[in-house]
């Protein structure tokens, strides 16, 4: 059987590395965005959207951004010849993906504080010492960043696209 020389070295000219980065690049691209885009739809999407918890108290400003730092650190973290890795390296990241309770002693600094209308006798504040408070807070989990199908669909059907558009160019 005669083998058209030609069109296996196209083949491998664009399957080669190139191609292959070409593909880890539009998948991170893909992950990375799709992540950002958790904390403006306040969701997390599976097969289905399952939207955040609201917060209790009725604080202005959006969910789960002060700052902005947690969504800014969203970036590849590692890669391999057949694979990539989103994280971010943010401390508390963990925490608001998954939920949990964080137990930890805080220590007030003494201060001075004013009294209330119905107990004002004398000067209006009251001195309180310096001491330590066990806090106990439970974060609901509030999903950013993992493992998701509409994810990996996004990411199928796009490579999908490009493996065509090059297979077409031969």
């Amino acid at each position: 059987m005669e083998v058209n020389r030609t069109f296996w070295r196209k083949l491998n000219k664009e399957f080669g590395d190139t191609f292959q980065k070409k593909l880890l690049n539009e998948a991170s691209y893909r992950a990375v965005r799709f992540s950002k885009q958790r904390f403006i739809q306040k969701n997390w999407i599976d097969t289905t959207p399952k939207p955040w918890q609201p917060r209790k108290r009725k604080d202005s400003g959006k969910l789960m951004v002060k700052s902005g730092r947690l969504k800014r650190s969203i970036r590849e973290i590692s890669r391999t010849a057949a694979s990539i890795t989103i994280g971010t390296d943010v401390p508390y990241a963990r925490i608001h993906n998954e939920g949990g309770i964080v137990r930890e002693t805080v220590q007030i600094k003494a201060h001075t504080r004013k009294r209330s209308a119905r107990q004002r006798r004398g000067s209006g504040d009251i001195k309180v010492k310096a001491h330590s408070r066990q806090m106990n807070v439970r974060i609901p989990p509030r999903p950013f960043i993992g493992e998701s199908k509409a994810l990996f669909d996004k990411i199928e059907k796009k490579m999908n696209t490009l493996t065509e558009r090059t297979l077409n160019r031969l």
